[in-house]
């Protein structure tokens, strides 16, 4: 099926999307995780008056709604219609949408914009989301104050699709690259470069848009390794895989390439708590790191669900950057650029005598080869850079004595801890 030119719209939508000032060409959006559920959270100040309202922070999702059953009535809050072009934006299938102008009666015209949103936590969707748009303040990290309110677009959902988020989480908030997840919004209406930077932490971290002056001085910027974005219809951030080491050896598989066409590439995700593997690609990984940890005189004990693969602590030293555990690195467009994974990122401790690989058996239908988690992403920085469509994150920030709690978010250079 064809699908229907955004050339007319988009420049009125643009238009029609009031964000940010241009004088405001940056935020820095306080991130905590929900160790409960391992879900990471944010808060953003709807309406009028202002509510502030605890979101499910997804690196890589489409959607942005809120349950506003759930939240005080706002005198800001204003419908979007059916035939607008806010809602052909914001529709996944815009055919079904023209064709559906079409065929209407006048008298539908203004009827609300319908939208799906979804539970990308449990997979849960609720079809009858109403498209709406409120005022929106956001809590800097710099000095605590909230940055100007503007326009937003999100969706209305209902109570029940809360079902799976963190007890006080009113609803999930996207910086995937669809057009009216939080991010898109942020970027359509300012003068600046198109960069989201996450720091993960297991305590606080942050997401940043836009970028300031001093972020081209802090030397950790500088030193990113970069590798190509990969594009696909999904609006979700993946990268390419080709092989993988542990402890300096290469994993052999059955594939002929992790990054070959039609696998979709790696997917970067917040809300899946641990790395996941295909279980083709996981039996022989499972190999190699059992192996690895053998050498290393390293004793394998019962596992710990969800981990399959645990180890007894006795006699495993440690280091500022974790566990000393085989290494594993993930290997992309050349032997030079890979993702260090070190013990700090590879295992979690579930007792004082156990720790558990964070790498988990995805099944046999899971759609990528590789999701790397929201517990590999920790303490590392990771920005997206839109302009260049490339990838830049940084080895383990725990190597230089910092962590992403411990950023200085005015200069966005480090603090050693």
């Amino acid at each position: 099926m064809a699908s229907f030119s955004f050339s007319i719209f988009l420049p009125l939508f643009f238009f029609l999307l009031t964000i940010v000032s241009s004088s405001s060409n940056s935020i820095f959006i306080p991130i905590t995780k929900d160790n409960t559920t391992q879900q990471y959270t944010t808060t953003l100040s709807f309406g009028t008056p202002f509510v502030a309202t605890n979101l499910v922070v997804d690196l890589s999702g489409s959607h942005f709604w809120v349950d506003c059953s759930s939240t005080k009535t706002s005198s800001s809050l204003s419908s979007i219609p059916h035939r607008s072009v806010q809602c052909l934006t914001a529709k996944s299938h815009t055919q079904t949408w023209v064709s559906s102008l079409e065929n209407e009666n006048p008298i539908d015209q203004d009827s609300p914009c319908e939208i799906v949103a979804k539970n990308t936590i449990t997979g849960k969707v609720a079809t009858e989301g109403k498209l709406v748009e409120d005022v929106l303040a956001v809590k800097s990290m710099k000095d605590s104050i909230f940055e100007p309110a503007h326009e937003y677009l999100f969706t209305c959902s209902n109570t029940l699709l809360l079902n799976g988020l963190s007890n006080d989480a009113k609803g999930i908030v996207g910086f995937g690259r669809s057009r009216t997840s939080f991010s898109s919004q942020f970027f359509n209406s300012i003068d600046s470069d198109r960069k989201i930077t996450f720091c993960l932490s297991s305590s606080s971290g942050f997401v940043s848009l836009g970028r300031r002056n001093k972020v081209s001085e802090s030397e950790i910027f500088r030193s990113l390794t970069f590798t190509p974005l990969v594009t696909n219809q999904n609006m979700e951030y993946f990268i390419n895989v080709n092989s993988i080491k542990i402890g300096g050896k290469k994993v052999s598989f059955n594939t002929l390439s992790l990054s070959q066409e039609g696998n979709s590439g790696t997917l970067l995700s917040s809300i899946v708590p641990y790395t996941t593997m295909q279980s083709s690609i996981y039996a022989n990984f499972k190999s190699a790191i059992l192996k690895a940890a053998l050498s290393m005189n390293i004793s394998r004990v019962d596992s710990v669900a969800p981990f399959e693969i645990c180890f007894g602590s006795n006699g495993i030293g440690a280091s500022k950057i974790g566990p000393n555990v085989p290494v594993i690195d993930l290997v992309l467009q050349s032997e030079m650029v890979k993702w260090r994974i070190h013990g700090r990122n590879s295992m979690v401790r579930v007792s004082d005598d156990v720790m558990c690989l964070g790498i988990l058996d995805g099944g046999d239908e899971q759609k990528n080869l590789i999701v790397i988690g929201g517990y590999q992403l920790e303490d590392v920085l990771v920005q997206f850079d839109f302009d260049s469509s490339m990838v830049g994150f940084s080895s383990s920030l725990l190597i230089r004595d910092t962590s992403c709690s411990n950023f200085r978010f005015g200069s966005m250079d480090v603090q050693s801890s």
